[in-house]
Order: C-alpha cells, then structure tokens, then sequence
C-alpha cells in the first residue's frame, strides 16, 4: 500500500492519470491496474486518441472493458470526461498529487509545453505545472525530431518531469509485462508511492 500523504482526518489526494493517443497503451493499462488494486485515488482522463490506441494495441474498446482489464476493483478510481475543460482536475484550488500522462504523444507534448488547455487533459497538466505539483510525462516516440526535442526541453524547464518508456535490460528480463513494470516502477517511484514491482538496481 502507499505511504500517507496528508494529515489525519483528511483524504488522500489524487493523482491524475492521463492516456494519450501515443503507442504505449500497456504501460497505461498497468499503470491503471497497479493504482486501482492498490486503492490509491486515481483520476483517469482518456483522450479520443488515448481509446484508439487502447483498442488497438490492447483490444480495449471501452470502459468496461478497461475495467476488467485491470482486476476489476475501481472503489479508488473517478473517471473524467476529457472534453469537460471545467471537471476538478481543472482547477487548481483542488488538491491532488499530481499527474502522470501515460502514454503521453508529441501533440500532448506540444500542448503541454505551450499551454494551450484545449482539453480537460491539457488543462489539468497545465495547473500541475502552475501549482507546483509533480507532472510525469511519459512520451513514446521514436526517432525524435527537434521539434519533439524542443517541446520537451520547453516542458522540463517548466517543471515536468521527462519519462521515456525506454525500459532498461540489466534485470534480464524473461517477457514483455517485466518491461512495462520497468517503466511503470520508474512512475510510481516519482510520487512516493511505496508499490514494489521490480527488484532495484543492486550494483
């Protein structure tokens, strides 16, 4: 279970977990699955292109189907709809732990390092980075033009934390699922939450 994180009497605070419309979709999956069968309140916003990918790459057409895909238990989990630009995670007089967009694209990139805020999604970066809370961004890409370079650089000086899903191999890994928990661990580690997944480096 996760450490707390407020004062006593008062709930845990949120964090906000975003799917984007970038190849990556497991890694959202078991993000979502570790949060939610952990009991750690989750607030997850899925773009239009976060959905496409989940069908695509994991045959997850909806939200029962997301549901299921990751254990069943969501008495932690709030969705949002992406396109309510005035749902909480809008608001920056709302608490939360911060936000991990995952897998995040070049165009929620792009937005993010720019604050555009057309979507619930941009806008909900765009107060984590304004409030002074942890953003994970998580882009898969590749190669990366100077474009993605530039935007990136744009998102960590404001504040963002840059999470490739570029797993590492020095744990010998035996399938695919040991991989994504690589990434996933890496995430997690990021809010202080206390969730093993993987042994860590021991030299």
């Amino acid at each position: 279970m996760f450490p707390a994180v407020t004062t006593p009497g008062t709930p845990p605070k949120p964090i906000v977990l975003a799917i984007t419309g970038a190849s990556g979709a497991p890694y959202a999956v078991r993000m979502l699955e570790v949060l939610a069968n952990n009991r750690v309140p989750t607030w997850l916003l899925i773009s239009t292109h976060g959905w496409r990918l989940l069908a695509e790459e994991c045959g997850l057409k909806d939200e029962a189907g997301l549901r299921k895909a990751t254990g069943g238990e969501w008495s932690s989990v709030r969705v949002f709809n992406d396109g309510d630009r005035g749902g909480e995670p809008a608001s920056g007089s709302v608490q939360t732990l911060g936000m991990v967009v995952c897998p995040c694209s070049m165009g929620t990139m792009a937005a993010i390092a720019h604050g555009t805020s057309r979507s619930l999604i941009e806008r909900a970066a765009d107060v984590t980075l304004k409030e002074r809370r942890k953003l994970v961004l998580v882009p898969r890409e590749t190669p990366l033009s100077l474009v993605h370079l530039r935007n990136m650089t744009l998102a960590a000086e404001a504040g963002a934390v840059i999470l490739p899903a570029a797993p590492g191999f020095y744990q010998r890994p035996k399938e695919i699922g040991q991989l994504v928990d690589f990434i996933v661990q890496r995430v997690i580690d990021h809010f202080g939450l206390v969730i093993p997944l993987i042994k860590p480096w021991q030299g």
